[in-house]
C-alpha cells in the first residue's frame, strides 16, 4: 500500500501493484518491480560487472565521497553513484565470467584543480616514496592544496587511503608499509584539493608496483573451470563418438538421453564458470 505524503495531488510513498514510490535525495522516484526469471547471459554479465565494481569501491568510501561528492551536489545523485556508474563502464576488462579491473583507468577523483607535473613513485625497503613539483604557475596559489593518496591491493580486495598525507608546497610523501604489503601487488593513485575542500583534481594513477598476481579467488577461480573442463572433455567425446555411430536404438536409450543431459549441464556450466585461461 502508498500514502500520498500531501494529500491527493502529492508524491506517492510505498507500492502500488508492481511500481515503488520513494524518495531519493529530495527528488521523488517510481521504480518497477519486475518478476524474477532465470538470469539471461548479460543479465549475468551485469550483476558480475557490478559486483567486481563493488568489491573495488568498497576499500575507498573516504575518497570517492571526497573525490566525485562535488559533482554529485544539486543532482538526484551520490558521490558512491556516480564512481560506480564510472568504473562499471570505463574501469572493467574482459568478458564474463572473466571480468575484472583494469586499473589504469580507475578514476578517484574528478574536478578542476592541477595535477601536479613530475609525479613519481619509488618503492624502497620500508615504504613507498611519492614525490611531484611543488611549484604552480598561475593566478591561483596553490601552495597548501591538500594531497590525497589511495594504494589498492588486489590480491586481498583491500586498500588503504591517506586523505590528508601532505602539502602541495611540501613536494613529496613517504608512506611506510610492512614487509607484507610491500610484496604485494599495489595500484596508486594521488589526487589534490583545495584547502577549503572546495574543488578537487582528477586523480592521477601511479602506474603497478609489483606486477600483476594472481589472486586466491582467481588461482579457486581456475582450479575449478579445469575440473569442469576436463570432466566437459571426457563427456564431449563420448557424446560426439555415440552421434557419429548413429544407432537409432542407442540414441533413443535413457543412457545417451543422461549422456546428452550431462553433455548440455557441462557445457553451460563451463560458459559460466570464471577462470578461463587468457
Amino acid at each position: 500500500m502508498a500514502i500520498a505524503l500531501n494529500g491527493p495531488q502529492g508524491h506517492f510513498s510505498g507500492k502500488i501493484g508492481n511500481l515503488v514510490f520513494y524518495m531519493l535525495n529530495g527528488i521523488p522516484v517510481v521504480r518497477r518491480i519486475g518478476r524474477v526469471g532465470k538470469p539471461s547471459r548479460a543479465q549475468l554479465a551485469n550483476h558480475s560487472s557490478m559486483s567486481v565494481t563493488n568489491k573495488l569501491l568498497a576499500s575507498m568510501k573516504g575518497f570517492i565521497k571526497l573525490g566525485y561528492g562535488l559533482q554529485a551536489k544539486g543532482t538526484p545523485q551520490n558521490a558512491h553513484n556516480l564512481a560506480t556508474s564510472y568504473h562499471k563502464k570505463h574501469a572493467l576488462t574482459g568478458e564474463y565470467p572473466n571480468i575484472k579491473v583494469d586499473y589504469s583507468k580507475v578514476i578517484l577523483s574528478k574536478g578542476l584543480v592541477p595535477v601536479a607535473d613530475d609525479l613519481k613513485i619509488v618503492k624502497t625497503s620500508t615504504g613507498l616514496e611519492i614525490s611531484w613539483n611543488p611549484t604552480y604557475e598561475a593566478k591561483e596559489t596553490r601552495y597548501d592544496d591538500i594531497v590525497m593518496v589511495m594504494l589498492c591491493y588486489p590480491e586481498s580486495d583491500k586498500g588503504t587511503e591517506y586523505l590528508n598525507i601532505a602539502r602541495r608546497e611540501e613536494g613529496k610523501c613517504f608512506i611506510g608499509l610492512s614487509e607484507h604489503h610491500l610484496q604485494q601487488q599495489i595500484e596508486p593513485y594521488i589526487s589534490f584539493r583545495s584547502a577549503d575542500g572546495e574543488k578537487v583534481s582528477d586523480s592521477t594513477y601511479l602506474g603497478n608496483i609489483n606486477g600483476e598476481q594472481e589472486r586466491p579467488e582467481e588461482r579457486n577461480n581456475r582450479e575449478k573451470y579445469n575440473q569442469v573442463s576436463k570432466r566437459f572433455d571426457q563427456v564431449a567425446n563420448i557424446y560426439h563418438s555415440q552421434l557419429k555411430e548413429n544407432d537409432v536404438d542407442q540414441l533413443n536409450s535413457k543412457a545417451f538421453r543422461h549422456l546428452r543431459k550431462e553433455y548440455q549441464v557441462l557445457k553451460e556450466k563451463l560458459e559460466r564458470t570464471p577462470g578461463k585461461p587468457g
